[in-house]
């Protein structure tokens, strides 16, 4: 068996910030291939450690040392673009020795044109060409609108300056460019949290074919449970390293707490019965068999073999939804519903609705097609266009909002929950105790707090209202895994309905009874869970293309001829069947790549081996492979048109 070669390896690595310990004694190593997700909860030290490893920033001890030549990529949560250049040219950043390469064959084919030097360019020429096309330099530009299109930009997108990026454009900028490098590591803080569903699903396909190895920082548990074979948990300033994705590694976790509790319960119980025994036998006639096991007892402590404590827990939010009342078994109905803020041009028409007592209805859709202002519709802060809208008997909704924007920046976060209902202030202090917030804490201003602070607050209120209707949007948003965990178990047992408009892939599987998709203008439903949505999706994809196995060829050749019928058939597809469309081409694409390059080398050798039949066989497979990478570009360029 071949042992993966390390690129990355920390001993005894430990940071303090002043007297605050971070971590201390860590021995961590990155073997070539690796896949791994770093968790733990917020504060940490995820973000410190992952700066540590790539060199970002320095440890307090112990060392790090990387492979000789190690090409390292590093995605920051808040990354700094810096220039007036356009989002097109920060991405050819990735490609600059190809780019010197094209200019040097530029101006070899220009001194071509000169017959003094004619042969010396040419000499100069052919094998520079090769080396050109085995890197890859006459198809960069395609692959840097695929990892674009890929991550949701749009080639209206390409040139605009980077100081017109929001915060999130330039997170999924900077990771277009990290990806186009093809580092040997790469290491990413957060890389989903400005991604859609959609987007997050093509990043983990395209993460399944990278050589190199990764290194993430997610809170993102369908993410981490796609992508990662270890799993590094921080906590209490150490590190354990776990075997398998996300799903294996909580049930490895809990077993491994449970082992410890046990072991610690047990080594107990043996301690409290020889303490009594030495009590009651010291200085009678069994006084030798007391000083003996006293003596074990010192030699166990000595040698460290007694457990101090069972396993260290961490602190978790306690959410509870408090008793509800029972609604009418219809909680939502809406007809002919039009919804958006402008009546000549709604964002969303609707069909029929009906949602039952009961029900937990995830909402999902690529951003900014309409989720959140369907929330606020049915939460009545926003006012429908038209149509019939009409919540059930006895039903009281609770909203929470993504933006947080029911909370007042000046207020604190006792005044916050106050404002809900009347208590005394301790009773305050222990609701907020609750949520993570403890001490003086409560009474910090609403515009201190971080995002997910700011989440924990909104879920404080939401809990207080006793509503029997959720309305949720994003509410893991900035939460760590042990809240998202919290939070989901609280839904799981909630007695009311759920709408839950979320890109959190984990909740939305574990929850949904039904799948409402949003796109462009338009709403369908999936009645089912996650999995059936998927399975319904996918169907919906492949069955363009099991019709066009059994088409005559010339039907096939007719449809490659133009980019015009991929954009008409682009305006019948939703966004997801356009990005599961556009994925597979781009899986294909890189495959008859890498199909052309593996005939051309073998070209070379039957050339110079003499040998005419397998020149033929490998020219003929080479015209065949050339003209399917043009079809499947020609098909993938009409989606991005």
């Amino acid at each position: 068996m071949t042992i993966p070669m390390s690129l990355l390896i920390a001993r005894n690595l430990s940071k303090f910030h002043g007297a605050d310990e971070i971590f201390s004694g860590l021995n961590v190593d990155i073997a070539a291939g690796a896949r791994i997700a770093l968790v733990g909860p917020n504060g940490a030290g995820k973000t410190t450690l992952i700066n540590v490893l790539a060199g970002i920033d320095l440890p307090t001890a112990g060392s790090v040392s990387s492979a000789r030549g190690l090409r390292l990529s590093f995605l920051p949560q808040r990354p700094e673009l810096v220039g007036g250049h356009s989002l097109w040219q920060e991405q050819l950043k990735a490609f600059g020795a190809l780019r010197d390469m094209e200019a040097q064959l530029a101006e070899l084919e220009r001194t071509l044109g000169d017959a003094e030097r004619f042969e010396a360019a040419l000499e100069r020429y052919g094998p520079l060409q090769a080396e050109f096309e085995r890197l890859g330099g006459y198809n960069y530009e395609t692959r840097i609108k695929m990892v674009l299109s890929g991550l949701g930009f749009t080639a209206d997108e390409y040139d605009r300056p980077l100081p017109e990026l929001s915060g999130g454009q330039k997170t999924r900028a900077l990771l277009a460019r990290n990806l186009l490098e093809e580092p040997d590591l790469l290491v990413l803080d957060e890389p989903t949290n400005h991604l859609d569903i959609s987007a997050v699903e093509w990043l983990e396909k395209h993460l399944a074919s990278f050589s190199g190895a990764v290194l993430a920082v997610s809170h993102d548990r369908y993410f981490i449970d796609h992508f990662a074979r270890t799993v590094w948990e921080i906590e209490h300033c150490r590190l354990q390293t776990y075997r398998g994705n996300y799903s294996q590694y909580v049930r490895q976790r809990d077993h491994v707490r449970e082992t410890i509790q046990q072991q610690y319960e047990q080594q107990q119980q043996f301690i409290k019965k020889e303490r009594d025994y030495i009590r009651r036998h010291m200085g009678s006639r069994w006084t030798a068999q007391a000083k003996g096991r006293q003596k074990k007892l010192e030699t166990m402590k000595k040698r460290g073999a007694i457990i101090e404590s069972g396993p260290r827990m961490r602190r978790k939010m306690f959410v509870d939804m408090g008793d509800i009342s029972r609604s009418g078994d219809e909680v939502i109905v809406a007809r002919e519903l039009k919804i958006g803020y402008d009546s000549a041009s709604p964002l969303l028409k609707l069909p029929d609705i009906l949602v039952l007592r009961g029900e937990t209805v995830a909402i999902v859709g690529p951003n900014g097609v309409g989720k959140s202002t369907l929330l606020k519709t049915l939460s009545g802060d926003l006012p429908a266009l038209a149509g019939e809208l009409r919540l059930g008997a006895q039903v009281t909704a609770g909203y929470f909002a993504q933006a947080h924007e029911g909370l007042a920046a000046e207020k604190t976060l006792v005044d916050e929950i106050l404002d809900v209902k009347l208590m005394p202030l301790s009773q305050a202090r222990d609701w907020l105790g609750r949520f993570l917030f403890s001490g003086d804490d409560v009474f910090r201003p609403v515009s201190s707090l971080s995002g997910g602070e700011r989440g924990r607050l909104a879920l404080a209120k939401l809990a207080l209202r006793g509503a029997n209707l959720l309305l949720l949007d994003e509410p893991t948003n900035h939460l760590d895994v042990d809240s998202q965990e919290v939070l989901q178990a609280v839904l799981a047992g909630f007695s009311g309905t759920i709408l839950l408009a979320s890109h959190d892939r984990y909740l939305i599987d574990a929850l949904a009874t039904q799948v409402w998709e949003i796109s462009p203008g338009q709403l369908s439903i999936c009645d089912g869970g996650y999995q059936r949505y998927l399975r319904e999706r996918n169907r919906r994809l492949a069955a363009p293309a099991v019709k066009s196995a059994h088409e005559p060829d010339e039907a096939n050749r007719q449809r490659r001829k133009g980019p015009a019928r991929y954009r008409e058939k682009k305006r019948g597809l939703s966004p997801y069947e356009v990005a599961r469309r556009t994925a597979e081409l781009e899986a294909r694409i890189q495959a008859l790549e890498a199909d052309i390059s593996e005939i051309s080398a073998q070209l070379d050798g039957a050339s110079l081996a003499g040998d005419a039949g397998k020149v033929r066989v490998l020219g003929e497979a080479y015209s065949r492979a050339e003209s399917d990478l043009e079809a499947a570009l020609e098909e993938w360029g009409g989606f991005l048109d």
